[in-house]
């Protein structure tokens, strides 16, 4: 299947280098952007499967360009491309941010070439691309001290889920795929995806990512463990 991809960087370098790395991964660029409002705009326009984005840029920054791709009111659902923040620092507060804007996943720009193929193809796929430990460290960083996660609103969001998938919930939080949780709580890979599913159709969730976000902010995982 091919991959169409909007490199979203305010230096040319960076966006070229990317540009050329995906080219040669076997990915499809079908355009490029240097600011925030370029990269809506872009988006709108060419309809690329992924957009990798840049976080610090003029005119609107990569936070609020992922909100407003991600919350696309003329497209489907299904039609909204996924948003891969390329970051410097992969423990950046600002990359929970976009992962609470609705993006699937970060990469740091130190990545090899490889790495930054695989990204693309990992979003594309649904799954979210999060280091665990960095993500459990920005959260724990971000959440707002004193802030009651078991909040009437939480638990209206949570309310929902069966204690089963709220096992899984927390278990997606952890870093675990579907093959991990099946062999943690021995039941078949299939199940685990589709406990996984329905959850977030269940919470009205795109993809892993925002599954993460969810069980962090709403206090079902904490970030002390």
């Amino acid at each position: 299947m091919t991959i169409s991809v909007l490199v979203v960087d305010d230096q040319p370098l960076v966006r070229h280098a990317v540009r050329d790395i995906l080219i040669d991964g076997g990915l499809v660029v079908v355009g490029e952007a240097s600011n925030g409002l370029d990269a809506v705009r872009a988006a709108a326009e060419t309809r690329p499967d992924v957009v990798l984005m840049d976080i610090r840029m003029p005119e609107l920054d990569g936070i609020a360009a992922t909100a407003r791709i991600c919350a696309d009111a003329e497209a489907e659902a299904s039609e909204r491309p996924r948003v891969l923040i390329l970051t410097t620092f992969e423990e950046d507060d600002n990359v929970v941010a976009a992962l609470r804007a609705g993006a699937s996943g970060f990469i740091g720009k130190g990545a090899e070439p490889d790495e930054i193929v695989r990204a693309v193809r990992t979003v594309h796929q649904g799954d979210a691309l999060l280091s665990s430990t960095a993500t459990r460290a920005l959260i724990q960083r971000s959440l707002r001290p004193g802030a009651a996660p078991h909040s009437e609103r939480w638990e209206a969001v949570l309310a929902p889920l069966t204690p089963r998938e709220r096992e899984v919930l927390a278990l997606v939080a952890e870093g675990l795929t579907n093959h991990d949780i099946a062999a943690r709580l021995t039941i078949s890979p299939h199940t685990a995806k589709t406990h996984v599913n329905r959850i977030m159709a269940k919470v009205a969730a795109r993809d892993r990512a925002q599954l993460v976000i969810l069980a962090y902010e709403s206090g079902l995982v904490t970030a002390a463990g």
